[in-house]
């Protein structure tokens, strides 16, 4: 994997960058959002669950901006159930969908029902999450996922001064779901910028759990960050020992870890990453409750997947910026990676209120 060391925006680029671009119920269940209008062809666009807020707002832009392209689109959200989500997609299919766009459940779930498309002819753009093992997949539109990781490693050891403060500070780590390919970008970039301080020393995960599959949290789940969080603080820092970083993969975890902090911690409080921007942890950034939070603008991802949609269906290729990163099993996927910025107690207001992203009542 190709690694990518760039350097932190000034907040005004970061706002320019995100506003100009890149550049839920099943239809067996109770999520179906239904079809709409247009001229274009039909686009089928599955969404894995309207559980957390991020996916929510995926679909209803990638809606917007599709629909306002002339396209019919059938929007589904599958409640995080992978049966759900291949049934309404099989439905897509037979329905007269040209073009899908899938954020999976499970990156490895997928490949018998995206092999029918295949065979129909029909494109496939893995949104956000890499469906893995299916040839059937044309493109990928997402964030630069290792830098997202990066991102939040380089937080942590500025903030800690880690190349000049002589420590040693203890970190814990929580990353996302097993199952989704993103999770380990999101800690690949962070481990590549924490591990050498690790390994030296300055840093000490004091709960011994470092490796992925001891700190992935199925589903992203707030509830089993917050349980995890409990254990690691009642076997290493119940006598007031400090944490002074937890590395989140996102905001879900974060929001658990921080719930836990609140029933159980006793010490001055870490810092605490995020990924997502959700309003309860801008919320927390604001109260100081979490230190920071990756914004990736939905807006734009939108945006730019509707050209791709839209390139398909004029017969021509898609807009991409990387052929080298990301191999699904079958090989390497052409992608198109919108870049991610951080937003925390400094910057939130011109990144988040004057994008138009939220309104100041949201965040209150």
């Amino acid at each position: 994997m190709k690694k990518k060391l760039l350097s932190v925006f000034l907040c005004a680029a970061m706002a320019a960058s995100l506003l100009v671009g890149c550049g839920n119920a099943a239809s067996t269940g109770s999520e179906s959002t239904g079809s709409a209008g247009g001229s274009g062809g039909k686009v089928g666009v599955a969404m894995p669950t309207k559980d957390l807020q991020r996916w929510n707002q995926d679909g209803a832009n990638m809606e917007q901006q599709l629909k306002a392209a002339g396209y019919d689109v059938d929007l589904q959200y599958a409640s995080n159930d992978i049966a759900t989500q291949v049934s309404q997609i099989e439905n897509m299919i037979s329905s007269g969908a040209q073009v899908l766009v899938i954020a999976s459940i499970d990156g490895d779930s997928l490949g018998t029902v995206l092999a029918q498309a295949k065979e129909q002819g029909i494109k496939v753009i893995a949104y956000d999450r890499l469906i893995m093992n299916s040839d059937a997949v044309t493109y990928y539109a997402t964030f630069d996922n290792y830098m997202v990781g990066t991102k939040q490693g380089e937080y942590i050891r500025d903030q800690l001064d880690l190349d000049n403060a002589a420590g040693p500070f203890n970190l814990e780590c929580f990353t996302g779901d097993p199952g989704d390919n993103n999770a380990r970008f999101f800690y690949g970039g962070a481990m590549d910028v924490l591990k050498p301080y690790i390994d030296a020393g300055k840093l000490v995960v004091k709960s011994g759990q470092v490796e992925f599959d001891q700190v992935a949290t199925a589903n992203w789940s707030t509830e089993n960050a917050q349980s995890r969080m409990d254990a690691i603080i009642s076997a290493n820092y119940a006598d007031g020992t400090k944490i002074d970083a937890v590395l989140c993969s996102n905001d879900s975890t974060a929001l658990g870890v921080t719930n836990s902090l609140e029933a159980n911690y006793t010490a001055e409080w870490p810092i605490i990453t995020g990924q997502d921007c959700d309003v309860a942890n801008v919320k927390n950034m604001i109260a100081g409750k979490q230190s920071m939070s990756i914004f990736k603008d939905t807006r734009t991802l939108a945006s730019k997947t509707v050209e791709m949609v839209d390139a398909i269906m004029k017969g021509s290729d898609a807009p991409v910026n990387d052929t080298k990163t990301y191999d699904n099993g079958t090989g390497i996927i052409p992608s198109y990676l919108c870049e991610p910025v951080f937003a925390d107690a400094n910057n939130y207001k011109q990144l988040l209120i004057d994008s138009g992203y939220y309104t100041e009542d949201q965040l209150k």
